[in-house]
């Protein structure tokens, strides 16, 4: 298993892909599967860990610097294991776009989780690069979005460990936002529906790098203490408490997520969200059931004044019946044997070798030369 190198596993704050594969390590090896994961210093696991780098690099997510050179020491430690005589039979790769890229250097089948949202950089690198693992979307909307020649072999949704998170029936009054302070996040559009509808509203989240003009200019003048606050990044007990205890959990966003933990973990706590119907929300929230989907901060803060009529109990079987770990663990599974069987290996070690082929595929001259 092979996590991001920014954060360690699970995330001591933020960190949604960090948080995803400490629950699957975990299950993994309680079903008996024997599993190392590379991942940041400072990781714990029930799984074998080994911290690749020096260092947790959480305010430098992206830097090709740290990834590649993540990855490559990933590489290397697959070789020694194999040079070893116990080499591994499948690597789980969620740490970015390095290992994909070069996921045909390795002498290992490979399963690779799409984590982004399919945008035009990253279609013409999934065109390019895709056909090297066996490609796993977290949603049927993430899914039916990919490019032509892409092929999604499966569909496995992020977990969550429901019986970890408190069922709480009575609410309180508040509002609850809770994100990172991008703008496709929608601080702002939360903080207008909750003026409409005359009603308190708490952001939490954190405001990472290249974030604080956005935070400055449209969220920060409205924080009042009053009807809003902004509590910052929260964490452990204190996070659950806050989504247990909110009325409702407001979601204008304004990109296609592609799955949005932010949901599933509100609904766990028996709490409604209003969401609007963007990317995998519209799969995540059962519109009158386990929330609302709405078009526009308008229809939001009407919305709000209907929430009491969704069952908190009814918001936590929702995510039970469709994503708590044990689904994950079973698709992963699934996945996985598809991966190491020798005959289908062989299928698409024959296609790369028709992709890399040179007279299949021509490289274009920069000069035309």
């Amino acid at each position: 298993m092979v996590a991001p190198p920014w954060i360690a596993v699970p995330p001591p704050g933020y960190g949604g892909v960090e948080a995803v594969v400490a629950l699957l390590s975990e299950a993994l090896v309680a079903r008996g599967h024997d599993v190392t994961l590379f991942a940041a210093p400072g990781s714990r696991s029930t799984a074998r860990v080994y911290p690749l780098l020096e260092d947790a690099h959480p305010a430098e997510i992206g830097s090709s610097l740290f990834e590649s050179d993540h990855v490559a020491s990933a590489w290397e430690q697959i070789d020694v294991a194999a040079e070893g005589g116990l080499p591994f039979d499948v690597m789980h790769d969620l740490s970015g776009f390095t290992a994909l890229a070069m996921a045909d250097r390795v002498n290992v089948p490979v399963v690779h989780t799409i984590h982004g949202a399919f945008v035009r950089e990253t279609k013409r690198f999934y065109r390019r690069h895709g056909h090297k693992a066996h490609l796993v979307a977290i949603s049927r909307t993430q899914a039916e979005s990919a490019p032509p020649g892409v092929q999604i072999d499966a569909v496995v949704p992020n977990p969550i460990k429901v019986d970890r998170w408190p069922l709480r029936t009575e609410k309180q009054d508040y509002l609850l936002w809770i994100g990172r302070m991008d703008p496709v996040k929608g601080a702002d559009r939360a903080i207008e529906a909750a003026r409409l509808a005359d009603r308190m509203l708490v952001l939490a989240g954190p405001v990472q790098t290249g974030q604080e003009e956005y935070f400055r200019k449209r969220v920060e003048p409205h924080i009042d203490g009053r009807g809003v606050k902004y509590v910052g990044e929260v964490t452990g007990v204190a996070k659950q408490e806050l989504y247990a205890n909110a009325a409702a959990v407001l979601m204008p966003l304004r990109w296609r997520e592609p799955f949005g933990m932010v949901m599933v973990e509100a609904l766990a706590c028996g709490t409604p969200v209003i969401a609007f119907p963007e990317g995998a929300a519209a799969e995540i929230v059962i519109d009158g059931e386990n929330g609302m989907l709405v078009a526009n901060e308008t229809e939001m803060a009407q919305a709000i004044e209907q929430i009491g009529s969704i069952d908190p109990e009814r918001c936590r079987s929702s995510v039970a019946e469709r994503y708590d770990i044990a689904i994950t663990l079973a698709g992963y599974e699934h996945v996985y044997r598809r991966a190491i069987d020798p005959d289908r290996a062989r299928r698409i070690s024959r296609s790369r070798r028709r992709a890399r082929d040179p007279r299949r595929r021509p490289a274009k001259p920069i000069n035309g030369r």
